[in-house]
């Protein structure tokens, strides 16, 4: 029993140290990738995420434009009537499938520290640094 104790108060103690998922929080930031799992992002180009007002969303997916809304509800976050630019870039054309199909997979997100981790459940998906 002391065991459970001592664990739950440990798991607090770590849950304590993620931010909960604030639209206050997001408006107005800037976002770099820096982890696609899975991937090498590509060197000659970033990719990048900003929240405006109202949770308007716009980047760049690494060669193309990108922009939509962003609706969160506790913990969860979808981004909804997303749309893109068509330009066709050989060197980034892989790395910008992926980050499009997983940016059209995220339901969760949550903030630690500096970053901006964007899940599908609990499959880490994007993870972005804050720009100042």
């Amino acid at each position: 029993m002391k065991n459970l104790f001592v664990c739950a108060i440990v798991i607090c103690l770590f849950s304590s140290c993620l931010e909960k998922l604030d639209e206050k929080k997001l408006a107005q930031t800037k976002w770099e990738l820096t982890e696609l799992p899975g991937l090498t992002l590509p060197s000659s180009a970033k990719a990048t995420l900003n929240f405006g007002d109202s949770l308007k969303v716009s980047g760049k997916s690494f060669c193309n434009s990108y922009g939509g809304q962003a609706e969160i509800t506790d913990d969860k976050i979808s981004l909804k009537n997303l749309f893109s630019t068509k330009m066709f870039c050989q060197d980034t054309d892989a790395a910008e499938r992926n980050y499009l199909q997983a940016i059209n997979q995220v339901n969760t997100a949550k903030i630690e520290g500096n970053n901006l981790i964007l899940l599908n459940g609990t499959q880490k998906l994007l993870i972005f640094k804050k720009q100042n």
